[in-house]
């Protein structure tokens, strides 16, 4: 089931729930997903897209493409509430608190003094994506809240002017990647902003339209809200952590963002040849990455860069009450699949008001680091599988709620490739050996990877197939990976 960030709160409980969700309920929770996000061809300002090689975009994009696995931060005041406003646990994800309980900017704004994460170290959280096997951070330096993560000269309502801890998380966050090898990127929600005047809203509840606003501070124009607020932010977060960020994350594009008002902040990012940006600018910019939310695409994106972005329960935000957390086996597996298929994994946290890390999340990231130890080798710089009919298929009868063909997932195993390698990660383990019918390359060897001796296995070849003898146990619980070597 797919449940965006910016998915209306009530659809959200509802799929959250594991209710079913009709198609009155659909219109509620109507969204832009990554791959829904309209792009055109003609751009008022050419990005580096538009004119770079194909060479140039592998030079540019290459850590992308093998990195596979990167850890997503949302932090920020609405940590503080934790899903909860004047007494009452308030439907959705934690972040869009301020929207779906309708709060005046006034009050929200109040939060920013009771914000002091003395907990929070930088070296901490940068330490356990490394050891999850992260390659790469993105957080979030200013969500829909409007409230800055960061030392903005541009607008005050910011963790180091407004709150007690008058420290940059950013730029400590950013210190630790440069010592642990991690690349770091920057959330930015360009749009939306319930703080500032002209900034944007999506509607929730009885908000009404062309605005959506509920309070009377929010209203000006989104223009001046651009010029004055974003594009300033934009440029302070490209010039002032040294080569970082790596990446730009944009989110949430509106009707307000015209093609002209997005080139406008396209001249800024055309001025960082070596940044990478998502698809969610709007103005018709499709920039460098699909972003689907909360799913894994069937097929998905060939010819594209693409990333899966996921929750580790049910909202972004830290939010008391959710303890849905997924298992490490479904990590594991979203993992695995999403390899398979060319993209990358993009797994959030969402520390408390403290600081600090949910203990569920660390453990499970920490889960999930031990099986990369072992093996990584089948996830980073791997290519897409050569084969495709194990990750399932799209059924004759049922319909998915768009009413295309429903993909149903097959689980006994996935694959991964490289030059000299072909990778299959068994979920199931077979009963004597496993079994292709076909190999699109000439098999030379097998091993499992999990064996540091690299003990051959039995391989048969005939019309038949390929048959890989296997020992009777299994070398992992959860997904054991079996490698062909091939010439």
């Amino acid at each position: 089931m797919r449940v965006s960030r910016r998915t209306f709160s009530k659809g959200f409980a509802l799929a959250a729930s594991g209710l079913a969700i009709g198609e009155k309920s659909t219109q509620l929770w109507a969204q832009i997903q990554g791959e829904h996000i309209q792009t055109t061809q003609a751009h008022p300002v050419p990005p580096i897209q538009d004119t770079e090689t194909a060479a140039q975009k592998e030079e540019r994009l290459g850590w992308f493409r093998q990195a596979r696995f990167g850890m997503f931060i949302h932090w920020g005041l609405y940590a503080i509430p934790a899903g909860r406003w004047d007494g009452k646990e308030i439907p959705g994800i934690g972040e869009w608190i301020m929207n779906r309980a309708s709060i005046p900017v006034a009050d929200y704004k109040a939060l920013a003094p009771q914000f002091n994460p003395t907990q929070f170290s930088a070296a901490t959280i940068v330490g356990l994506a490394k050891s999850a096997g992260m390659k790469y951070i993105v957080i979030t330096s200013k969500h829909h809240d409007g409230f800055a993560m960061f030392d903005s000269k541009a607008d005050p309502f910011n963790i180091v002017q407004a709150t007690p801890f008058k420290r940059d998380p950013l730029k400590e966050i950013a210190e630790e990647c440069r010592k642990q090898d991690i690349r770091l990127g920057f959330y930015y929600s360009q749009d939306q902003d319930w703080t500032a005047p002209g900034g944007a809203a999506y509607k929730t509840g009885d908000h009404q339209p062309p605005t959506f606003h509920w309070d009377p501070a929010q209203n000006g124009s989104f223009s001046e809200y651009l010029h004055k607020k974003a594009i300033p932010q934009i440029k302070e977060l490209l010039t002032n952590y040294g080569e970082y960020p790596a990446i730009v994350w944009f989110d949430t594009p509106t009707k307000d963002m015209t093609p002209e008002l997005a080139g406008d902040i396209v001249k800024v990012l055309n001025q960082h040849p070596r940044l990478i940006w998502n698809n969610r600018l709007g103005g018709g910019y499709e920039g460098d990455t699909e972003t689907p939310e909360q799913y894994i695409p069937a097929r998905g994106y060939p010819g594209r860069d693409w990333e899966s972005c996921m929750t580790m329960n049910d909202t972004w935000g830290f939010k008391q009450d959710d303890t849905n957390f997924k298992s490490t086996e479904t990590l594991i597996r979203n993992l695995i699949d999403i390899a398979s298929k060319g993209g990358n994994y993009l797994l959030n946290i969402g520390p408390m008001a403290t600081g600090e890390v949910p203990a569920p999340e660390v453990e499970r990231l920490q889960a999930v680091g031990k099986w990369l130890s072992v093996n990584g080798a089948s996830i980073y710089a791997t290519q897409p599988t050569l084969f495709g009919a194990e990750a399932g298929s799209f059924s004759p009868t049922e319909k998915d709620k768009e009413g295309k063909p429903k993909f149903i997932p097959a689980w006994q195993w996935r694959s991964t490739t490289k030059a000299n390698e072909i990778y299959i990660h068994l979920f199931e383990w077979p009963n004597g050996s496993f079994h292709l019918d076909a190999v699109p390359r000439h098999v030379t060897g097998a091993y499992l990877l999990a064996d540091e001796q690299q003990k051959p296995l039995k391989v048969t070849q005939s019309e038949k197939g390929l048959e890989v003898a296997l020992p009777e146990q299994a070398p992992d619980p959860i997904a054991s990976v079996l490698v062909l070597k091939t010439a």
